[in-house]
This record gives structure tokens, sequence and C-alpha cells, in this order.
């Protein structure tokens, strides 16, 4: 019989199969809890049970106003039309976190999302997504390994994270990685073919 050191040559080969089975732990051996197990509240105030998700191909954005990178804003809107009706869900959180790029409250960012872009996939309240008062749902993701980038810290504004229909996060983006680019569509479009 083989032993786990022969089934698992190395550590990244058991950290795909704990990815996989959607058991992740973090670090000091704390169970991590699925990606859409939070509730977080919206840009219009109401609190959001992410496991309402569940069944859904998810994209999770930090977003923000006054970014070089905003205009992803744009090809974001442009997932959400093209694929919402198949099954995806775009979910933005705006953050302040880097340079004081998204200043702005609540009702501000809705009403720049829906003037600028036309907005129209979902958008919650802004939160942090690095330091010690990041969101659950941000400690959580970046605790996992995924390709093309593995776990750490938020880089900067748009950096992009996918989930398949059981809320397994299958893939992170780094923020210049636009939402349109190949490597993105076409994980989306193979999510969306699982049932």
């Amino acid at each position: 019989m083989s032993s786990l050191s022969d089934l698992f040559p190395s550590a990244a080969c058991l950290v795909l199969v704990l990815l996989v089975a959607g058991t992740v732990s973090l670090e000091g051996g704390e169970k991590a809890a699925p990606a859409l197990d939070f509730t977080l509240k919206s840009l219009d105030g109401k609190e959001v049970d992410l496991s309402s998700y569940k069944g859904k191909v998810v994209m999770i954005v930090n977003t923000a106003s006054k970014c070089g990178l905003t205009p992803q804003y744009e090809q974001l809107q442009d997932l959400h039309e093209n694929y919402s009706g198949q099954g995806l869900a775009i979910l933005g959180f705006p953050c302040n976190q880097f340079k004081g790029q998204e200043p702005g409250t609540d009702e501000e960012i809705r009403k720049f999302c829906s003037a600028n872009y036309g907005v129209e996939f979902d958008m919650f309240s802004k939160i942090e997504v690095n330091g010690d008062g990041a969101a659950d749902l941000y400690k959580y993701l970046k605790s996992v390994s995924t390709a093309p980038q593995g776990p750490g810290e938020i880089s900067w504004n748009f950096e992009k994270f996918v989930l398949d229909r059981s809320g397994n996060v299958v893939a992170r983006f780094q923020p210049r990685t636009r939402p349109d680019d190949p490597a993105v569509v076409g994980l989306i479009e193979s999510k969306l073919s699982e049932q």
C-alpha cells in the first residue's frame, strides 16, 4: 500500500487536494470557513448572507473609485451582462486602504458606479481587506493557496478571486489582470459549465 508521501510528493499537491476537497486550514491549524459563510452589508445598508450565492460562480473584487484601475468597472459590468444569466455573480467590495482611492460614502460610491459605469452587479459597503480590521471574508480569502497567485495580503485595488459553484476559491488574479483577460474569462466559462 502506498504511503501519503508516495501519493503526494509535494506540499503543493497536498494543498491542491485540500482545495478540491473544500477544506483549507488557516495558519495555526484553525479550520477555515468556506468563502460564502459570511454576512456583509450591501451598499444600500442591507445585511447579505453570502451563502445566497451558493450554486453560482462568484468573482469577488475589492474596488476603488479614484484608481488608475477604476475603468475595470466597465469590464466587470460586461462580464455581469454576458454571464449573469448563466450563473455568474460579481461582488464588489469598495476599500479605501490603497492611497485613499475610495474616500466616498456608500451612497457616493453607489452613485459613482451607476453614473460612470452603469454598474448593476452587487456592490457592498466599504470594508478593509488588509490589517487587523480586515473583514473576515478577506481574512479567509487571503489564507487560501490559489493560482496564479498564492496566499498573502491584497496588493492593490481590483484584486480578483473566483469561486466555483460550491464556494471553493479556485483562482486569484492580480489587480492589473483585467476582468476580460482570456485567462479570467476562460476560467469563468469553465466553472459555469460545471453543474
